[in-house]
């Protein structure tokens, strides 16, 4: 029966050592990693006002915590590791499951840590002077830290987590201070029209802004390890969302106040041209460690996040068992931690890791739209049971489906070639499945 859940086959279980503030953290760390100090030009660029881009801003926050109530109410239903991977396994079949584990190894969590390591090491050489050929050891070392640390507990690596979270937040709070009260004298043209702009279309300014707001599902990957699940995963989604958006609104304040929206389309790096002009070369410096410690901490959560999913696949028989193991000390996949590690340190010596993200950007929304729309499954066999229920069910679930998969239609028509790539890399999924259903696994009822 699809919705059946199969027993664990190891006798070690995760530890639910998650508090509240840590599990928001993880929120925000999942969120926000480089993309609010670079994705903003790309934004005005298909823009045609201030106004526009901040409501734009605001408007997709918005609907990303619409998908956060939703995934909240998931959580609570099934306070388990695996997050989006359990909920279509169990709404759809382990077909479905697996297509979203395949396509979540082979490029959307392996490929976010290696692009985004890239990142880091690319920000790390420029705030420490350091020379170009350092960039690989760099990212690969970021790689091999983050996997570490996570070797020994979900404790120690909650403890990282938090810091980094904390750090990034205070990078984009002295953004702000900057853009706003020592830089900004232009507070006149915040909301100004940009002639140049005038008649520019909706959609491409839509998809860099969602990508800076994807990765709000990770928390669920981990609610075999929150304390009190059914009460905290909704608190922490909301209010981790709730600090995204206004720090992502504001910083877009920051940035039109100091360089107006003609001077943010036609940046490259608006948060190193604001710093630039208030503190000179050291400010570039500044928030140019910023934001590596921003990218190494969401480097951190998405693979402890796409672990988890890997540790639960292999219980299902849907991949190797070994990955299945939890450390009997540790209570961590470190079977599926090291897997995910390895595999995103391969693309990244690649050097093909960019193309495959860009292939498969918009399977990961479409991912938790297909995972918001298993609410509707849940309900119809369960009921409103759950102990927290979307408000405005079924309209809001309704119109967050909706609107990513609009989303999705439009990339697909705009960008045809990059999306049937991404849709062709899930597909290769169904024979691989039924391969590993003939050789491997062990038989579902």
């Amino acid at each position: 029966m699809t919705g059946s859940m199969p027993a664990p086959t190891s006798p070690t279980t995760y530890l639910r050592s998650l508090r509240p503030w840590d599990a928001a953290l993880i929120v925000v760390g999942g969120i926000i990693g480089g993309g609010i100090f670079l994705n903003p030009g790309i934004a005005a660029q298909r823009t045609e006002s201030g106004l526009a881009l901040l409501l734009l801003w605001a408007g997709a926050g918005v609907l990303t915590l619409i998908g956060a109530l939703c995934y909240a109410e998931l959580g609570a239903r099934r306070p388990h590791a695996g997050g989006t991977y359990v909920y279509l396994r169990e709404a759809f079949g382990p077909l479905a499951g697996f297509l979203f584990g395949w396509t979540m190894l082979l490029v959307i969590y392996s490929g976010s840590s290696a692009a985004v390591a890239t990142i880091f090491a690319s920000y790390a050489a420029a705030a420490f002077g350091l020379p170009p050929a350092m960039a690989l050891p760099l990212t690969v070392g970021a790689l091999v830290f983050v996997g570490g640390i996570n070797l020994f507990g979900i404790r120690l690596g909650a403890q990282i987590q938090n810091l980094f979270a904390l750090l990034k937040l205070l990078a984009v709070a002295v953004l702000v201070v900057c853009g706003l009260f020592l830089a900004g004298a232009g507070h006149g043209q915040v909301l100004a029209v940009d002639p140049a702009r005038s008649g520019v279309g909706f959609i491409g300014a839509a998809l860099p802004v969602l990508f800076a707001y994807s990765g709000f599902t990770y928390l669920n990957n981990l609610a075999g390890e929150v304390r009190d699940p059914q009460r905290t995963l909704p608190r922490a989604l909301t209010l981790g969302m709730l600090l995204v958006i206004v720090a992502y609104v504001l910083v877009n304040v920051a940035y039109l106040a100091v360089l107006g929206h003609d001077g943010l389309a036609a940046s490259h790096a608006p948060a190193a041209d604001v710093m630039q002009q208030v503190f000179g070369p050291l400010g570039a410096r500044l928030i140019a460690l910023g934001v590596a410690i921003s990218t190494l901490g969401f480097c951190n959560i998405t693979l402890v996040a796409g672990a988890r999913v890997l540790q639960v696949m292999g219980e299902d028989g849907l991949f190797f068992r070994a990955v299945a193991r939890l450390h009997p000390r540790y209570r961590t996949p470190n079977t599926a931690l090291l897997l995910l590690s390895g595999w995103a340190i391969v693309l990244a010596l690649s050097g093909s890791y960019g193309q495959l993200l860009d292939y498969a950007t918009f399977g990961d929304w479409l991912a938790c739209a297909i995972g918001v729309a298993t609410l509707f499954w849940y309900r119809r066999r369960d009921g409103a049971t759950a102990s927290f229920q979307v408000p405005g069910y079924p309209w809001l679930p309704l119109l967050f489906v909706g609107t990513v998969a609009w989303v999705v239609v439009m990339t697909m028509r705009d960008n045809p070639r990059n999306a049937g790539i991404g849709a062709l890399i899930m597909a290769a999924g169904v024979p691989v499945y039924a391969v590993w259903r003939r050789l491997f696994s062990r038989a579902h009822p």
